[in-house]
């Protein structure tokens, strides 16, 4: 069907535009979410829809529609739209490739998974969580399965498809007139999630964060687990965006060859990884995904690219466009952020210092810059290579260009967040100041 889609819609607009790009995108979802220990939110939807792209005099117009009757009139909206727009050269689609197959990322138990034995899964996790003596504040859990097509005028012609699921919980625990939260969370691209895990792992680390002392204020090596690490990284990643580094937004700018972390760090941009999260044939224009290498041991190496920006920087795009849905054209995002350390250390060689399990407050570092300070949450002294004592309230400040120039990771398992693949790190020298 989407294949007759695409052809009606390029028979309505090829010959009164310059170039075309047809995206089609079909996708089924289940989505739960609990407040409390209570299902309060099920949805089971099907959406089909198109976004069409068009060049004419090298303007670029852009419409979509859910609505399979009104093909025609869509495509015709993107071509007059062009008039909005102002003149740009660097506008273009992508062109033909060799496509390189990817592996894993499909599960063919969706098509099995009923909304019932959804709502099942996710009540398990909660009454795991419930029996352990911990109060569920807020749990979700979504499944989905997808396929896309995208043609263009110059030959493009690609169908993709994926499956991915997700399970999130949050929980307090009162005790002696003490209260502390904790929050953690799975996704994969198959129905291989644990929610027995998840929800000991919670109430453990809710159940450990009781009883919390003061940290004397100084500097420490601090130990950021996944969420913590990701609340950080998420700004010094945005350096690495090519349309920040064109307007001059991004620190890195005139880094390019340059050491800017630790010589035993690799960043790889991989949207081809096995079983990744964002692993797919192509990008959102229709780029063919390519490995891109940001960071070679320690060395400033690539920034990631879509068409639009690669054109005007005068490089090859790095297959980095990136489509959230029909609903917009690509934008510049990463794919699966691989942190490859040549060295890792061990919890037990540190002899003092603060593991903090989240961030609290990372949106607000400056994102030119790199400085942040931020509350950390779940946070706990290390002492003699152990964890000991839970800590009350914490701030941590720093510069995370500064801190990726001595990060090492921590010999911990390598975990998928979002689009970080990491272990856990370890950054020295970072100031915590007790309250």
């Amino acid at each position: 069907m989407i294949y007759e889609i695409a052809e009606d819609v390029k028979k309505s607009i090829e010959n009164k535009c310059d170039a075309y790009e047809i995206y089609i995108d079909e996708s089924k979802l289940i989505q739960l979410d609990s407040l409390k220990d209570e299902l309060n939110f099920a949805k089971e939807e099907i959406e089909l829809g198109v976004g069409i792209r068009v060049l004419k005099d090298n303007k670029q117009g852009f419409a979509f529609t859910s609505n399979i009757d009104k093909l025609t009139e869509t495509g015709l909206q993107a071509i007059d739209n062009t008039k909005l727009t102002k003149v740009d050269e660097a506008y273009s689609f992508a062109e033909v490739e060799k496509v390189t197959e990817v592996k894993k990322v499909y599960d063919n138990k969706f098509h099995e998974l009923s909304l019932e034995e959804s709502v099942e899964f996710l009540k398990d996790t909660i009454a795991t969580a419930t029996d352990s003596s911990c109060e569920v504040t807020g749990s979700g859990f979504s499944a989905s399965a997808g396929r896309s097509l995208i043609i263009n005028s110059n030959g493009v012609s690609i169908e993709d498809e994926g499956t991915g699921f997700g399970l999130g919980l949050s929980v307090t625990i009162q005790k002696d007139g003490e209260i502390a939260t904790a929050y953690n969370s799975q996704s994969s691209r198959f129905f291989d999630l644990d929610g027995e895990k998840l929800a000991n792992d919670v109430c453990d680390l809710a159940k450990s964060s009781l009883n919390t002392k003061p940290v004397e204020t100084g500097d420490y090596d601090v130990v950021l687990d996944y969420y913590a690490a990701v609340g950080l990284l998420q700004t010094f990643i945005g350096a690495f965006n090519g349309e920040n580094v064109l307007r001059g937004r991004s620190l890195l700018k005139d880094k390019m060859n340059s050491e800017i972390a630790n010589p035993t760090l690799s960043i790889i941009d991989n949207p081809l990884l096995e079983k990744g999260m964002f692993t797919a044939k192509c990008d959102g224009e229709g780029s063919v995904s390519r490995q891109t290498d940001l960071i070679k041991d320690g060395v400033l190496n690539s920034f990631i690219y879509d068409l639009y920006n690669a054109n005007k920087a005068g490089v090859e795009t790095t297959s980095n466009g990136i489509r959230g849905s029909y609903l917009t054209t690509p934008m510049i995002s990463t794919t699966n952020l691989e942190f490859k350390f040549r060295e890792m250390k061990d919890l037990s060689e540190i002899d003092e210092g603060v593991l903090t399990t989240s961030v609290l407050g990372a949106h607000t570092a400056n994102p030119i810059s790199g400085d942040f300070s931020v509350e950390a949450s779940n946070a706990f002294k290390i002492e003699n290579g152990e964890l000991s004592d839970p800590i009350n309230k914490a701030m941590i400040s720093g510069n995370i260009f500064e801190i990726m120039k001595s990060v090492e990771g921590l010999n911990t398992e390598v975990k998928q967040y979002g689009s970080f693949i990491i272990p856990k790190l370890l950054v020295h020298d970072l100031r915590v100041v007790g309250q």
